[in-house]
């Protein structure tokens, strides 16, 4: 524990060896998805991530990510599971739909299992701003779920 006035404080960490991270991924907009895919795991091998402590689960869209990823929280394999996806503003109120559902399913899943689920599923008004974004969101998603990951564990050792 670390101190920041007076207080005690849990510091963040950021090591990823030893954890078991899912990943799903929407394969609607593929491209901008696989780019995140490649920064995500990227992250997450140089945090000491095993590729074999990760398991890949693609979805058909982000309105199906919220599904799999109770799944995969609810079998206790996981220490933090990775939700990427695009969802790209069109010319109906679908995109505010499917951004909302979406967003707010993963959120439940965390609430409802207590295993973090990174949300990295991208809201952009064009394909430009995704591909502009998708890098960086990858990177901070893996970060973002071995934050908690490692937060919760030591939540656990708390007295």
């Amino acid at each position: 524990m670390g101190r920041y006035d007076d207080i005690n404080e849990l510091e963040p960490g950021l090591a990823g060896a030893g954890l078991r991270i899912g990943i799903i991924m929407s394969r609607f907009n593929l491209d901008v998805c696989e780019g995140l895919l490649a920064a995500c795991t990227a992250e997450l091998r140089r945090q000491g991530v095993r590729p074999q402590d990760m398991l890949l689960v693609t979805v058909p869209g982000a309105l199906e990510i919220p599904l799999v990823a109770a799944k995969m929280a609810k079998n206790g394999r996981f220490d933090a599971l990775c939700a990427l996806g695009a969802v790209i503003r069109g010319e109906t109120y679908h995109f505010e739909i499917v951004s909302d559902q979406s967003a707010a399913g993963i959120a439940r899943v965390q609430l409802d299992t207590g295993v973090p689920v990174a949300n990295g599923v991208l809201t952009t008004d064009d394909e430009d701003q995704a591909e502009a974004r998708m890098s960086e969101k990858g990177m901070d998603v893996a970060r973002a779920a071995i934050e908690m990951a490692r937060l919760l564990k030591e939540l656990d050792g708390v007295r």
